[in-house]
């Protein structure tokens, strides 16, 4: 039996405390393996970003318990192997976009030139590379946000997790960048995608509805 690349058991996360306590999240219960591709549908405020951030292990249940089965021995630790793509603006300003895409290549012990090819191979699959020597506030925004997905593919993550990766794009960059999150799925990564964007939910194996932090529909299964 495949092991769970990540798994949630009863997972809530509430902020806050007494009568200004807000639940974000209520008692969610998912599994994900390698290689399946994952939707996460539903409106802004629904949780989306919350169960995101739960699953990388960026933010910490309130009750229940999250684990990395496939990814850290015992399921117990939050795994140095994860990818996420932020919504919002997440470069280095103080970094051209090489740098910033090559950063985690050098936190992960990677030396400069062997960082830097690396991360110039993955803005070429993206369409970025005549801007690898610009600073982020040179580009626009749709660029920004494929330089952030780059960052994140940059180490083959084998959980990657992406919220609204193509909400400022055009239908081409989008499908470049949604191409990306595919191919490195197909490596045998696990992918989650927060979207609105049902263009972008028809191409994921599997689709999650949620809405008011309720994971209300999880595996099934989305059209071609």
């Amino acid at each position: 039996m495949t092991a769970a690349v990540v798994q949630g058991n009863h997972v809530a996360r509430t902020y806050g405390r007494g009568a200004a306590a807000v639940v974000a999240l209520y008692g969610a219960t998912f599994e994900v393996t390698a290689g399946e591709q994952v939707a996460v549908v539903g409106p802004s405020g629904s949780g989306k970003s919350t169960l995101l951030h739960v699953m990388a292990g960026l933010d910490a249940p309130t009750t229940g318990s999250i684990a990395w089965p496939a990814l850290a021995p015992g399921g117990s630790r939050a795994p140095g192997v994860i990818g996420f793509v932020f919504q919002g603006p997440s470069l280095l300003p103080d970094l051209d976009v090489a740098e910033n895409v090559a950063l985690p290549l050098l936190l992960g012990g990677r030396r400069g030139p062997s960082a830097r090819r690396s991360a110039l191979a993955i803005l070429a699959r993206l369409g970025l590379e005549d801007v690898a020597d610009r600073v982020p506030l040179e580009l626009s925004g749709g660029q920004a946000q494929r330089v952030a997905v780059a960052r994140a593919l940059v180490a083959g993550p084998r959980l990657l997790l992406a919220d609204e990766p193509t909400g400022q794009l055009d239908r081409q960059s989008a499908d470049l960048v949604v191409d990306a999150l595919s191919v490195a799925a197909g490596d045998g990564a696990a992918l989650v995608v927060a979207t609105h964007d049902e263009a972008v939910a028809a191409r994921l194996g599997r689709r999650w509805s949620m809405g008011d932090g309720r994971l209300l529909v999880e595996a099934q299964t989305c059209s071609a």
